[in-house]
C-alpha cells in the first residue's frame, strides 16, 4: 500500500491504496474536464493544457460555433462546481442559501463555498488539490477547534481553528505540506486565513470576500443559470 506522502507530488493522493493506474486514469479525466471547461483544475491538468491548449476530442482544435446563452451560463456553473469538486445537489443548496442571504447572490455563493472545510484545508496549503483536501478530511486527519471533523462540507465559522490531528502530523505527506512544498502550485494564502503552515494550523479570521477568493468564475452567469 502506498502512503499519502508518496502521493505528495501527484494530483490524486494514494494514501489509502489506490493503484497507479487508477490515479493516472483520474488525472487524465481531470485533464480532459479542465480542457473542456477551459480552466486548470489541478497542477497536473495545467501541464496538460500547456501542451494541448484546446478542447478534448478529435474536434478539439476545430473552430466552434458561438455558444448559446444557456450554454455559456451552464459552462460557468460547471466551472465553479468543478473548482470546489462538489455535486449538483450541494451547489443548488448553496445557491438557495446565497439567495436568502443579504447582499449579491453571486458573491454570497462563492463566499459560502469558500468556508467549506475542504476548501480552507486547500487554501491553507495542507493539500495540493481539492480532492486531496477532501480525503484528508474524510479520513479524520483534520480537526476544528480540537474536534475531529470528517465532513468536507462542514462550514467553518469566523475565529475557528483548523489543524491537523497530533497523530497525523508525522505523516510524510503532511510533513511535506508543512515544509511548504505545495506553495509552488497554490495561490497565495488569502487574507481571511491566518496560517501557521509549519504547525499545520490555520484560523479563519473573518468571512471571505469575493475579491479575495482565488477561483475563476463570472458568478453573475451562475446566478442567471439558476434563476432561469
Amino acid at each position: 500500500m502506498l502512503s499519502l506522502m508518496e502521493a505528495s507530488n501527484t494530483d490524486t493522493p494514494q494514501i489509502f491504496g489506490r493503484t497507479q493506474v487508477a490515479n493516472n486514469t483520474r488525472a487524465r479525466r481531470q485533464a480532459r474536464l479542465s480542457r473542456s471547461l477551459g480552466i486548470a483544475l489541478t497542477p497536473k491538468a495545467a501541464k496538460y493544457m500547456e501542451r494541448r491548449p484546446y478542447g478534448p476530442g478529435e474536434h478539439g482544435r476545430a473552430r466552434k460555433k458561438q455558444d448559446s446563452d444557456y450554454a455559456v451560463r451552464l459552462r460557468e456553473k460547471q466551472r465553479l462546481r468543478a473548482q470546489y469538486g462538489i455535486r449538483e445537489a450541494q451547489m443548488t443548496r448553496a445557491f438557495e442559501e446565497a439567495r436568502r442571504t443579504k447582499g449579491l447572490t453571486g458573491e454570497n455563493l462563492i463566499e459560502l463555498l469558500e468556508t467549506r472545510l475542504d476548501a480552507l484545508v486547500l487554501r491553507a496549503g495542507f493539500a495540493r488539490t481539492i480532492a486531496q483536501a477532501r480525503q484528508l478530511v474524510v479520513h479524520r486527519h483534520i480537526m476544528v477547534d480540537g474536534v475531529r471533523v470528517d465532513r468536507p462540507s462542514f462550514r467553518v465559522g469566523e475565529g475557528q481553528l483548523i489543524h491537523v490531528h497530533s497523530r497525523s502530523e508525522t505523516m510524510v505527506p503532511l510533513q511535506v505540506a508543512a515544509a511548504g512544498a505545495h506553495r509552488d502550485v497554490l495561490p497565495a494564502v488569502p487574507a481571511y486565513l491566518d496560517v501557521k503552515l509549519e504547525a499545520l494550523q490555520a484560523r479563519l479570521v473573518r468571512r471571505p470576500k469575493r475579491s479575495e477568493v482565488p477561483v475563476t468564475c463570472e458568478e453573475q452567469l451562475v446566478v442567471e443559470f439558476y434563476a432561469r
